[in-house]
């Protein structure tokens, strides 16, 4: 099998792969192997050595077997087979894979349609915390015109947009991510891509908005009517909007690592950030809508991704998971009561509306309102921040009526140390609105139906 250049679609069909029997043995052993392994990955009972030793045996045959499939991925490959011989070599303690996921680099192959079989033992976002052996065949979505954006203003050379093609358990959930960072391996390296699952996001997007629009009674426009219908389309679409969401972490006025990844702070601060990424995806589609140098697809899906941000943000993250410290949550909860403060959205007579020719500018100004809040943290100590960014989220939400800190800075141990500070956010320290309980109430089956969702089953 010979690959097309960069740009154009993989020769093979991987989507083929998913009935091979090499790859549901080894789905299979992976599956079996798990049920023998502790949290941190070890097989810790001497009497399942000899199984899972068998097990590993069937997963380094069937990566044998299916390895011709892939040639881009030969190293990675070769030295995923050794990781697994040596792992079991050294008597199965806690897995070291670093060699194999130091030669996996998904971000030099982005070709759409382009496969990729990925088997490693690690925890997966969203779904188990548990660092066992999973494995996933994929293929990347790598359409023209994300290609154009990519090779434009919006450069991303970390960004892997993958489909589901078939998974273990540890994605049978509401996983939607593949990060190195989850892999077991004995130090960690500089991590050089990170993959979002498109076909998950855009499938589940599709179902919830359905449910929502009619429970609100919302009239859609056209296009996003489209959108809802048309699977391959929102999978477009979401790629653009994660491109530049994700390249937008660490660009802007920022205070620092906006994350601070090893500290703990109040969960609204990740709230905002979040927030902020979303809304720089959304202003910088209506300025791709609206620029005549940009290819027409392009164009297209920039007004698309201005209807996914908003409907995905309103309608399921505000009502998905639990109460405690939902950072998502909470962004989403404050765009619907922006833009219902600012008189673009509706919600009378039990029916919701929207003024679509005024929601742009209304959006891009609470964008504007998180960068100034960055754009002055520069300037203040990391308390003052933090208060700012309560201010700032307070200012539209309702705090919970026992928050301490909705008394303000006088109720807060300002002089303790931060942890203290953090300790005093609730858990759920922006209750939902009356609103969002009832429709919370009418939604939740629906939103629980999507664990384990894939664009094939939605399609």
């Amino acid at each position: 099998m010979t690959l097309l250049a960069t740009g154009h679609a993989a020769a093979f069909d991987y989507g083929t792969l998913a009935n091979d029997p090499a790859w549901l043995s080894l789905k299979q052993a992976a599956t079996d192997l798990a049920a023998l392994q502790a949290k941190d990955g070890s097989v810790p009972e001497p009497a399942d050595h000899g199984t899972a030793a068998g097990l590993v045996d069937t997963i380094t045959g069937s990566i044998g077997s299916l390895a011709g499939h892939f040639p881009h991925d030969a190293r990675y490959l070769q030295l995923l087979v050794d990781d697994f011989t040596r792992w079991v070599g050294a008597g199965l303690g806690v897995p070291d894979f670093l060699d194999s996921l130091m030669a996996f680099t998904p971000q030099e192959h982005r070709i759409n349609g382009l496969g990729h079989l990925v088997v490693f033992p690690m925890y997966t976002q969203n779904g188990s915390t548990n660092r066992h052996v999973e494995a996933v065949l994929v293929e990347v979505i790598w359409p023209e015109f994300i290609g154009e954006l990519e090779a434009g203003s919006y450069s991303n050379k970390l960004f892997v947009p993958l489909r589901f093609i078939d998974f273990t358990a540890g994605y049978d959930t509401n996983s939607a991510v593949l990060f190195p960072e989850s892999v077991a391996v004995r130090e960690t390296p500089t991590f050089t891509w990170g993959a979002i699952f498109q076909d998950r996001e855009a499938a589940r997007f599709r179902r919830v908005v359905r449910e929502a629009a009619q429970v609100t009674r919302l009239d859609l426009p056209a296009d996003a009517v489209e959108l809802l219908e048309n699977q391959a389309l929102t999978e477009e679409t979401f790629v653009m909007w994660d491109l530049i969401h994700d390249r937008t972490h660490m660009r802007g006025d920022l205070p620092f690592d906006p994350f601070m990844i090893k500290q703990r702070m109040p969960y609204f601060l990740y709230s905002l950030e979040e927030l902020r990424c979303d809304l720089t995806a959304y202003r910088e589609s209506v300025a791709v809508e609206h620029d005549e140098h940009a290819s027409p697809e392009a164009r297209r899906h920039a007004k698309l991704v201005q209807y996914a941000v908003i409907f995905d943000r309103i309608f399921r993250f505000a009502i998905t998971g639990s109460r405690v410290r939902n950072y998502d949550g909470l962004g989403g909860q404050l765009l619907f009561a922006w833009l219902h403060q600012h008189r673009v959205l509706h919600w009378t007579d039990t029916q919701l509306t929207i003024d679509w020719a005024e929601v742009p500018n209304v959006v891009m100004a609470l964008g504007h309102e998180i960068e100034e809040l960055y754009w002055r943290s520069i300037d203040r100590p990391k308390l003052a921040h933090w208060l700012a960014a309560y201010e700032l989220v307070a200012g539209t939400l309702t705090p919970n009526p026992a928050s301490t800190w909705a008394k303000g800075p006088d109720a807060l141990p300002l002089t303790a140390p931060l942890r203290e500070m953090t300790d005093q956010v609730m858990d759920d320290e922006f209750p939902l609105s009356m609103f969002y309980e009832a429709l919370e109430k009418k939604m939740r089956a629906v939103i629980e139906s999507t664990a384990g969702i894939t664009g094939t089953s939605e399609a």
